[in-house]
């Protein structure tokens, strides 16, 4: 088995193939303008890349790694957020600023349904670990987007911390965090009820957020401060069980897009302004070492194939 990072270099319009264990760029693919997300199918066939800026969507055949199409439309404007249901069959994507959720079949790779949300910045795109629910940070409003994933429709929208951004649901599927880039806050949300349980200072301009394989840590990617905050989700004291940060770690400039291997020993950071990618041993919460990328990388993804 070969592990990648596939690593999208917003300002110079290219991605970055990265073999892991050789920590080298083993190929470099042109874009179309400004790539910001990247998620890959459940079947690691193809990998998909919001070009923001260019307001296409680029798709990525994985087996030679040339992009093999692109998707359109007139109300892209800046695409961002990227999601695909647990089946892969349908890929959600956030329109940030014409507040729209596209729903795209990925067999035909055409869009098939427009949600407007009619909320400010609709910017990111998080599953429930059932696939059932889709929720979609609004930086602008302040408040989550909440999407029933088998009606293809919007049921509800709540009110969170300012200019919400990092988003995902623990693995556990009872608890939603957010980080709210306003106010460097983390809101720990009851995903029945959509009460505020917990709120957590963490680091400056928290922008990223996701959980170990195993829901043991959440990792928020802190552009301002430089680190991750590494938040452990039931940490035990004094007779309480309860999410805290216990530790911020170090990276590089402009921590941005963050993912995890496969069983969660290793969490990889793609630092904006340093131009590399922090590799974090989850063992020993310290940084390990960088993998030198293009210029200002931002979204990545984890790739693991056969040879």
């Amino acid at each position: 088995m070969t592990e990648r990072l596939i690593v999208l270099n917003k300002d110079e319009d290219t991605i970055s193939i990265i073999n892991l264990e050789t920590k080298l760029i083993e190929k470099t693919i042109e874009t179309d303008h400004n790539p910001h997300e990247v998620i890959i199918t459940p079947d690691g066939q193809k990998t998909y890349i919001a070009c923001s800026l260019g307001n296409k969507i680029n798709i990525i055949d994985n087996s030679r790694f040339e992009i093999v199409k692109r998707i359109e439309h007139p109300d892209f404007d800046f695409p961002h957020g990227l999601g695909l249901t647990k089946d892969g069959k349908k890929l959600y994507l956030a329109s940030t600023y014409s507040e729209k959720i596209f729903i795209i079949n990925t067999t035909t790779d055409e869009i098939e349904k427009i949600l407007p949300t009619f909320q400010d910045k609709s910017h990111m795109i998080s599953f429930s670990p059932d696939g059932n629910t889709v929720y979609v940070p609004n930086i602008g409003s302040n408040n989550i987007t909440v999407i029933d994933v088998e009606k293809e429709e919007i049921i509800n929208h709540f009110p969170v911390g300012p200019e919400p951004e990092g988003i995902a649901v623990h693995p556990n599927g009872h608890h939603l965090y957010v980080a709210n880039q306003g106010d460097n806050t983390l809101h720990v949300i009851d995903t029945m009820t959509y009460e505020v349980l917990f709120k957590r200072r963490i680091g400056g301009c928290p922008v990223r957020l996701v959980f170990s394989p195993d829901g043991k840590y959440a990792l928020s990617a802190n552009r301002e401060s430089g680190d991750i905050s590494v938040i452990e989700t039931q940490q035990k004291i004094n007779g309480q069980v309860r999410p805290w940060e216990i530790k911020r770690v170090p990276v590089g400039i402009w921590a941005g897009g963050t993912v995890f291997n496969d069983d969660g020993s290793y969490a990889y950071v793609a630092n904006n302004k340093t131009n590399d990618i922090s590799v974090i041993n989850m063992s020993t919460l310290k940084e390990e070492g960088r993998i030198d990328a293009g210029i200002h990388p931002d979204g990545i993804a984890y790739l693991k194939q056969s040879n």
